[in-house]
Formats: C-alpha cells, sequence, structure tokens
C-alpha cells in the first residue's frame, strides 16, 4: 500500500492534515452534486474506478474513462469505455459535467475539453481539477501541469466561462505535502531501514510548516486548482 492509500483510511483531522487535496475535491465534488436538480444527467469524463458515483446517488451518474491509466485499478464500474476526444453522446446530452486529476494525463487536453463542451446543454456547470506541483504519476501516461491561467484559457477556448479557480492551499501546504510525499522513497527495498528515521524527522517538520500557511496569500506556489464553469 502507498503511503497516499494509508493516510486515505486515517481518521478525518489526520486525512485533512496530509491529504488536503484529496479532502478539497471531495467537498468540492459533493457541493457540486448537492446543487444539481434530481435526474440530472452527469458526465464524470475520466472517471476511473467511479469513486464520486456515490455523490450523485439523486442524478444519472455517467462514468466514462478510456481504462488506461493504472494498472492496479478496477475499471469494471465504468459506465462507458471511451476516449475523452471522441465522447459516444449526442451533443447537448448532460445537465452536468466533472474532469477530476484527469486533464494531466490527456495528451490532447483541448480536444478533451472542447468535446465535454459539446455533450454538455447550455448553461451547464462544469467542475474541472487539475494539478500544478505533483510528482509523475500513472506513468507513462502524465503529460501536463496547468497554472490558473492556463486552465482560464483551456476552458475560454473550450466553449466555457470560468467562475472560480481556486488554489488547493499554498506554499507552506505545499512543502508540507512534499515531505510527506518524500517518504515514499522509504517504501522500499533495503532503504525501509531509513523510513523511522526520516518520518521522525519529516512528519513533526510537515505539521510545523501548516503553521505558516495564513502568511502565503496569493497561493502562486499550489498542488492545484479546483475550477467551476458554466458551458456558454
Amino acid at each position: 500500500m502507498t503511503a497516499t492509500g494509508f493516510l486515505s483510511r486515517a481518521p478525518k483531522p489526520i486525512r485533512e492534515w496530509a491529504l488536503h487535496f484529496e479532502c478539497a475535491i471531495d467537498r468540492a465534488v459533493r457541493q457540486f452534486a448537492a446543487q444539481l436538480a434530481p435526474g440530472a444527467f452527469v458526465l464524470d469524463a475520466g472517471a476511473g474506478e467511479c469513486r464520486h458515483r456515490q455523490e450523485f446517488s439523486q442524478q444519472r451518474y455517467i462514468g466514462v474513462d478510456l481504462g488506461v491509466g493504472d494498472s492496479r485499478w478496477n475499471y469494471g464500474h465504468l459506465d462507458v469505455v471511451a476516449d475523452l476526444t471522441a465522447l459516444p453522446f449526442a451533443t447537448a446530452t448532460f445537465d452536468a459535467a466533472l474532469n477530476v486529476v484527469t486533464l494531466e494525463h490527456l495528451s490532447e487536453p483541448a480536444a478533451a475539453l472542447r468535446e465535454i463542451g459539446r455533450v454538455l446543454r447550455t448553461g451547464a456547470p462544469f467542475l474541472l481539477v487539475a494539478p500544478l506541483e505533483w510528482e509523475e504519476h500513472q506513468q507513462p501516461h502524465d503529460y501536463f501541469r496547468y497554472t490558473r491561467y492556463g486552465l482560464a484559457l483551456l476552458l475560454r477556448q473550450a466553449g466555457f466561462e470560468p467562475v472560480t479557480i481556486t488554489p488547493a492551499g499554498g506554499f507552506f501546504r505545499l512543502l508540507s505535502r512534499r515531505l510527506l510525499n518524500g517518504l515514499q522513497f522509504f517504501m522500499s527495498g533495503a532503504r525501509w531501514i531509513l523510513f523511522l528515521p526520516a518520518a521522525i524527522v519529516f512528519v513533526p517538520l510537515s505539521l510545523l510548516l501548516l503553521l505558516f500557511e495564513p502568511l502565503d496569500t496569493q497561493r502562486n506556489f499550489t498542488l492545484g486548482y479546483i475550477c467551476l464553469a458554466r458551458k456558454l
């Protein structure tokens, strides 16, 4: 099990500290779902294991993914296996859509956003989450990282109006998370012998750094962005 997988099972206060980005995403998805009408058609574009399906129990959720990102994942819960640049749906089919930490894995992100826009009805809300400061993952299907300005540009070019683009923490939360991620170097092979000494140093320092988080008001250093947009 990875460090992230272990922490995802920890008590809520620990998850909020160690997995701030993931917890912020979960809150954003819950809030997004709560604002949708019962029975609304919702497209989860890049759904992976469809972990957000439960939040849309009142809506008609359709999880779509190409199913090639992570060989350890179970893609058996997908409703449709498809390329996000060529969705098998009629124009203006869906009332809402989300694309959560998937855009970095698409070789043609602009084309995928245009296609998501095509299948959305005018005025439909769109939740987009993308990383900025993140390690390579799901190799070799990991291509891009995004600034808030790049995301705004891609959204506008795809026919969306960006409503909010919110950074997931600032500089000190980023450093805190990176220290915890650094423990993964000591979780394999002979390096296990150094895991405890590294944890004794990294974990308290990671906690201490969070005390300085309020100092960063611009949040130009961040793990990623949570964006809410509207189809024009």
